[in-house]
């Protein structure tokens, strides 16, 4: 029977490893950007949309920048996060044709 090394195994856990639940990103995927060459939560962000799902980063931005910094051997708070972008507020198209300024705000 072939028994896998810690190494192999890591690297299978890492394959199921979910960081983003929101837009389903693998820690594997995370970890091919950055040995691709992609070095900030920014540029991992816009190609994976890990952040951009419905929690807006609460679960996955520090496991992001932990991975990047773990890659780079520097401590988190070294790593520049990603930024901030409130939601947006869904309003009526009728209150901008109306001028309802209630709906615009």
């Amino acid at each position: 029977m072939n028994k896998k090394t810690d190494r192999e195994e890591a690297m299978d856990a890492a394959e199921i490893t979910v960081v983003c639940r929101c837009e389903d990103v693998t820690l594997e995927e995370i970890r091919d950007l950055i040995r691709e060459g992609y070095t900030t939560a920014e540029e991992i962000k816009r190609i994976t949309r890990c952040g951009m799902g419905p929690c807006q980063g609460r679960t996955c931005r520090e496991l992001l920048l932990a991975e990047l910094a773990r890659a780079s051997g520097r401590k988190i708070d070294e790593v520049a996060p990603t930024k901030y972008r409130p939601p947006a507020k869904p309003i009526r198209l009728g209150g901008i044709i109306e001028g309802d300024s209630s709906d615009l705000g």
